[in-house]
């Protein structure tokens, strides 16, 4: 009896070495070649089909990679977040104003969508800043992501000083903000999405002249596909762009 348990484990043993010199090699060629890795970057559910597989381009200011600045801001929940918050974290960036009644619903239930995309994705979130900083205080900005269905934990609505926010959308992210006295809402602002890499660099697709398109329409939805004057969608467009910052 004895005699047959060893040749049980000889059998188990020569099995595991046979696994070891068939496996093991390969396994250690995939991490070697950032396979493994790439592929649980992404969440359950989430593929890597994309339309096409060009990298995303660096929008360069003087010849230099655009990153994004230093920046300090409170968000919904009353802590202080920074650029730091984002580190290794591919995100979108926003700015919009509770109280805007045209263009900021249609933008922020785009990036609902979005971030339902990559539920469950660690490494995406997204940075809304408040232009009315002083109507949007951390309370308001905690009600109005309950009302949007924020749930992502990277999803940070921002408020602070005006000043600092509009010299970070008009400079540092060369996003369209602007007091309007003579306007019924008082206040001009793009209706656009910037995209954000893990080292806090501005990326994006090429157009079809080769130049980087640099932003994203937020305003028209993948529903709607085109808007009143033809243009079309581009959240599409943006959740691949985002997978393959994912992958790199």
């Amino acid at each position: 009896m004895q005699k047959k348990t060893n040749y049980s484990y000889i059998g188990i043993a020569f099995i595991l070495l046979l696994f070891g010199i068939l496996f093991v090699p390969k396994i250690i060629d995939r991490i070697k070649n950032d396979d493994i890795s790439r592929s649980d970057r992404m969440s359950a559910g989430q593929d890597n089909n994309f339309s096409n597989d060009e990298k995303l381009a660096f929008i360069e200011i003087n010849n230099e990679p655009k990153k994004v600045p230093t920046f300090s801001f409170i968000n919904q929940e009353g802590k202080t977040i920074t650029q730091e918050d984002y580190k290794g974290k591919v995100y979108v960036v926003e700015f919009f104003f509770t109280t805007c009644p045209t263009i900021c619903p249609r933008m922020n239930s785009n990036l609902v969508e979005v971030q339902n995309a990559f539920k469950g994705n660690g490494n995406f979130g997204i940075a809304s800043f408040s232009i009315t900083p002083e109507l949007d205080t951390p309370e308001v900005l905690k009600e109005y992501a309950e009302r949007y269905g924020i749930t992502n934990p990277n999803w940070n609505l921002m408020t602070g000083e005006e000043e600092a926010i509009y010299e970070l959308a008009n400079k540092g992210f060369n996003i369209y903000v602007s007091r309007v006295e003579d306007d019924e809402v008082g206040f001009e602002h793009s209706g656009d999405f910037a995209l954000i890499d893990k080292n806090g660099f501005i990326r994006s697709r090429l157009d079809g002249f080769g130049n980087p398109k640099i932003f994203y329409k937020g305003i028209i939805s993948e529903k709607e596909k085109y808007d009143e004057d033809g243009n079309e969608q581009e959240i599409t467009m943006l959740k691949e762009d985002i997978k393959k910052l994912l992958n790199e």
